[in-house]
């Protein structure tokens, strides 16, 4: 691979205009962008039942919070119907039966993880109905990690006391922001307090693992309100931060009309939040983990990070490498090594599909020996900012397509000073690492840099 002069350095601001397109988040690859109705039930029945016998992972997703924040971008609804929540978990254990009897085996799962929208909008005894039924119908006897996103204004001490007693080993905290003025901004009000509190009884009930979801970028939010946050949060001492950029996409989440264009910040004071964010967090003993997570270093992710054993998903960074995830739920994703399959995005058509005894798998993709090559080296360059493309390539068999147009892409990054090449190892630099998903699309065949249904890249 050829070399440019970089010449005089871009200053920040060159570079964030330069580069600050839209580009995939890469949880996966290929992206959710490439599904299509050509995968369906009969390619996921084929799938299960040709999965490697190896313990699996489990994700259980919960449509349903008790307020709709204006700059959520997940798959959700305000719902205060207890008999509605009721029956989406009688549902789900439908779907998972389903899903068993289509593997043709009892699966082992390792790790379980409650997702949403709010899990904690199950009642208790929904909570304890729904762990019963997936132990039925699974093998958790292995089970070692139970994890669930959680909402601290929503969450009960019963709740707590329930799912400690379910074996709950991490969970994750919404905060985002504690501002009063970004809260009204997004509809979502939440004091340190009630985090406070849920945090110490979450440990008391058998927690060892705590996640705090934060962002930046969002309406009215300057490099001050991130780090008032962060002071505050930080004496909570969390094992994990996730620090999000908000993605504002109102053509695909209509809600998001509700926060006003104008009291967004720009490209450059989103930059300045992150950056501010992550030099704190990196002074106070978390250790950086891709582009926007932070752990502290006796964490798990934080030594996969340093053994090269991340990994990426839809749920972010983690250290979960079982070749096999069962999603159960309305707009729930699954994979195995063959490709990715995703359940019906409407609930109600979901409730239909599954209710009729049907698995409700309405899109997906197929993963070619291609896409595997390239997947690789994506999630190694999202993960460690380095990948041997050489060593990669031969491992898979095979060899980039295009590759004088790559190498073109690469040599732009050189110049900037944003990426190194070493004979055939591409390694992003410590002023690229914030470009990384702007480097990934140069390997990527796929991607369409104006589509507007990614998020910026800052």
């Amino acid at each position: 691979m050829s070399r440019c002069d970089p010449g005089a350095a871009p200053s920040t601001g060159e570079l964030i205009a330069r580069y600050d397109a839209r580009a995939p988040r890469y949880t996966s690859y290929p992206t959710a962008a490439q599904f299509t109705p050509a995968v369906g039930a009969a390619n996921w029945v084929g799938w299960l039942r040709s999965a490697p016998d190896q313990p699996a992972s489990l994700y259980v997703h919960i449509p349903f919070c008790k307020r709709l924040c204006w700059y959520c971008g997940c798959n959700t609804r305000a719902m205060n119907r207890a008999e509605a929540i009721s029956a989406y978990v009688e549902l789900v254990l439908k779907e998972a039966a389903l899903a068993a009897e289509a593997a043709g085996r009892r699966i082992r799962i390792e790790r379980l993880h409650l997702g949403g929208g709010t899990p904690n909008m199950l009642s208790p005894g929904d909570l304890s109905r729904l762990m019963a039924g997936l132990s039925d119908v699974f093998d958790l006897s292995g089970l070692h990690e139970f994890a669930a996103e959680l909402d601290p204004e929503v969450l009960t001490d019963n709740w707590i006391a329930a799912a400690g007693a379910l074996g709950l080993t991490r969970a994750s905290l919404g905060v985002q922001d504690l501002s009063p003025v970004v809260q009204a901004a997004v509809n979502r009000p939440e004091s340190f307090d009630s985090i406070a509190n849920s945090a110490t009884m979450l440990r008391a009930c058998g927690v060892t693992s705590l996640n705090l979801d934060l962002m930046y970028g969002l309406p009215l939010q300057g490099v001050e309100e991130v780090l008032a946050t962060l002071e505050q949060v930080a004496t909570l001492r969390p094992e994990r931060i996730a620090l999000f950029g908000y993605a504002h996409v109102p053509w695909m989440k209509p809600h998001q009309k509700l926060i006003h264009d104008e009291d967004l910040p720009g490209p450059d004071l989103r930059f300045a939040q992150s950056e501010a964010a992550r030099r704190f967090l990196i002074a106070h003993g978390w250790q950086a983990i891709g582009i926007d997570h932070f752990a502290l270093r006796t964490d798990s992710l934080a030594l996969a990070a340093r053994s090269g054993r991340l990994k990426r998903n839809f749920q972010g960074y983690t250290d979960d490498a079982a070749p096999l995830l069962i999603g159960l739920g309305a707009s729930a994703i699954s994979r195995s090594p063959q490709g990715y399959a995703q359940n019906l995005t409407v609930e109600r058509d979901w409730r239909a599909a599954v209710g009729k005894g049907r698995l409700s798998v309405a899109r997906g993709v197929e993963i070619t020996p291609r896409d595997a090559f390239i997947a690789e080296l994506i999630e190694r360059l999202m993960c460690d900012f380095a990948v041997d493309v050489t060593a990669v390539a031969a491992r898979h068999g095979q060899g980039l397509c295009a590759a004088s147009r790559v190498r073109e892409a690469l040599d732009v990054f050189v110049a900037d000073g944003l990426v190194r090449i070493d004979g055939g190892a591409v390694r992003v630099t410590e002023a690229g690492r914030p470009f990384v998903r702007a480097v990934c699309a140069a390997f990527d065949p796929l991607v369409q840099p104006t589509a507007k249904r990614h998020a910026r890249v800052v």
